[in-house]
């Protein structure tokens, strides 16, 4: 880093913007190709690590680590579209508080507008009076750097190397794919005077959107008037996003919309909306282009901390939970809590239930904040809706959402592939996937019944005392979140999702559940079937003496509006036995799904 700030210093006293405040865009981009030091600083550029923390830790040591994408960005300078570059090199600047580093924001909004930001920066370097020096540049990276040059992402890079026997009928390869991504709880991001979204999208010109109709009834002028303040031209694609749109079918839809606009392969989809959108709208920009970068921008608990930053695209399909999918994390991430005052409070309520999973396996802090703010959290609308000022709620709703932001992504994303099962953020996601849809509920409910049930087996096989589960059931109940479902009466289901699952974690079960202390996980490997059985009789007992019976408050998706999952299911197995293959069972199920 010290040898990126030196020579960087240096190019900007060479180039010195202040100097030429009369000169136009293009005029003071000759310049820069004309300065004989810009070949040093793009050999430079060209080696920023962009893929070890040593960037983000000597950016955060300076207090700009909201700085890191633009410098990562920088590598790939040869590559990247003028406009692009100065947008880059400004946020540079800002970072290293160079004198014109206002100038340089300057000129990279004035570019954005104008013919030349759409050139590629090399192509305007070869044209300067010094375009040799840059195509040896450009030869040699090509053959040592080539992402420096012919960038298909900013965002990713891969690696292999091949070994091969003298004849070549033996070879082994190895290969790697690294990838960044970015993470921002904000605050009143489509106020014009927020420049998290201009940012990205001021360099092309234009923003293709996939909206959430529900965010389009609420917010959709909002966002409108965004981008006309910033000049950038806004094409939404609004999609309905409930829970029986989750399937193949309307990622389909959504790729025939990419490519009727046109989407290129280096520009990121915006995505506006809640955690269906966040899987299926994901699912389809790995699948365009096979990997097509996009922001996303949540807009409810479950996209705003679990889904949207998530690595982990998926649709359902044949009955069964998130069965296709790919796995392909935004290059940005936005939590906006003001989003969530729109929401009705049975929405919040089930999103709340991916906080508390990693607050019962995860963090133990988070844990205690939830107790202190309790239903509160769900009547306010983590603070943005009556309110009033009682401030503890706000400053509560804050730390809450960024101690689940941090822990969650600390799991997701040590495990980007999910190349092992030792995955904390998975309590609570065991059993649920085999009963939810068929009993119809919200996720979240599925989920805290999932946890419950989890923390119950943990507690009989003494990894936690019993006023620790009390402690995490008493939680879960008093955030009026489900415990129980009489679904669970139905141990076949029950021991059929389990044998799924064995099969989807390559053979045990690693189901994670709180051991030790709230705050901590272990994994439960082998549950035999007569135990699964006699663990779902005593934990009906243990339910029947809690609140409500140990029923959530508006648990089925019917009960807040949205389309019962259940009854667009159709059994694969079933099917087939009443003469029907799966093909067209399959082809039954999208039918009524879409």
């Amino acid at each position: 880093m010290f040898q990126l700030e030196a020579v960087t210093r240096e190019w900007a006293r060479q180039v010195s913007l202040e100097t030429r405040a009369e000169l136009s865009p293009t005029e003071l981009l000759r310049v820069v190709a004309d300065t004989p030091e810009t070949v040093s600083l793009l050999r430079v550029l060209a080696r920023i690590p962009a893929f070890e923390d040593t960037v983000d830790r000597a950016l955060d040591e300076r207090g700009a680590l909201a700085s890191t994408p633009a410098v990562r960005q920088l590598r790939c300078a040869l590559g990247l579209t003028v406009a692009s570059f100065t947008g880059a090199f400004a946020e540079l600047a800002r970072a290293l508080e160079l004198p014109d580093a206002g100038r340089w924001r300057a000129l990279a909004a004035s570019v954005a507008g104008a013919p030349i930001g759409a050139r590629r920066l090399a192509d305007v370097l070869l044209q300067g009076a010094h375009g040799e020096k840059y195509e040896a540049l450009m030869a040699d990276l090509t053959a040592t750097h080539p992402h420096a040059v012919y960038p298909t992402s900013t965002f990713r890079e891969s690696a292999g190397s091949v070994t091969a026997s003298p004849d070549h009928s033996v070879i082994e390869a190895t290969m790697t794919s690294r990838t960044y991504t970015s993470i921002r709880i904000s605050e009143g991001v489509l106020d014009p005077s927020s420049l998290l979204l201009a940012d990205v999208y001021r360099p092309f010109g234009r923003c293709v959107a996939l909206v959430d109709s529900n965010v389009e009834r609420h917010f959709g002028r909002a966002l409108r008037d965004y981008f006309t303040a910033h000049g950038i031209e806004l094409e939404p694609i609004v999609v309905r996003a409930m829970e029986v749109d989750k399937a193949i079918g309307s990622v389909e839809r959504i790729l025939g919309d990419f490519k009727a606009r046109g989407v290129s392969r280096n520009e990121p989809v915006l995505i506006v909306g809640g955690g269906v959108l966040a899987d299926i709208g994901g699912l389809a920009c790995a699948l365009y282009h096979r990997s097509t970068p996009y922001v996303m921008l949540g807009t409810s608990i479950v996209s705003g901390i679990d889904a949207g930053p998530s690595p982990r695209t998926c649709c359902d399909g044949f009955g069964y939970k998130n069965l296709f999918g790919a796995y392909h994390a935004p290059s940005l991430s936005i939590t906006d809590r003001t989003f969530f005052r729109t929401l009705r409070e049975g929405w919040l309520r089930h999103g709340v239930a991916e906080i508390v999973k990693m607050a019962v396996v995860k963090d133990e802090a988070l844990f205690e904040d939830l107790e202190s703010a309790g239903i509160d959290l769900v009547r306010t609308r983590f603070g943005t809706h009556g309110a009033g000022e009682r401030s503890d709620v706000t400053d509560l709703s804050r730390r809450i959402l960024g101690g689940a932001m941090k822990s969650y992504v600390s799991a997701e994303y040590g495990n980007l592939y999910e190349t092992h099962q030792a995955r904390p953020h998975a309590y609570g996601h065991t059993w649920s996937p085999g009963f939810e849809i068929a009993a119809g509920l919200l996720h979240g409910h599925a989920v805290g019944i999932g946890m419950g049930f989890g923390a119950f087996m943990a507690e009989r096989r003494g990894w936690i005392r019993p006023a620790e589960l009390d402690r995490i059931v008493g939680l879960i109940e008093r955030l009026e979140i489900s415990l129980w479902h009489d679904v669970l009466h139905d141990t076949s289901l029950v021991w059929g999702a389990q044998e799924k699952m064995v099969q989807k974690r390559g053979g045990v079960l690693a189901a994670p559940v709180p051991r030790g202390a709230v705050g901590a996980c272990g994994y439960i490997d082998h549950v035999s079937r007569p135990e699964l059985e006699g663990a779902l009789r005593d934990y009906a007992e243990l339910c029947a003496e809690r609140a409500r019976g140990g029923r959530g408050v508006e648990p089925l998706c019917a009960d807040v509006g949205l389309e019962d999952p259940s009854t667009v299911f159709v059994d694969p197995a079933r099917a087939a036995a009443e003469g029907a293959d799966e093909t067209a069972a399959e082809a039954a199920e999208l039918a009524r799904a879409v």
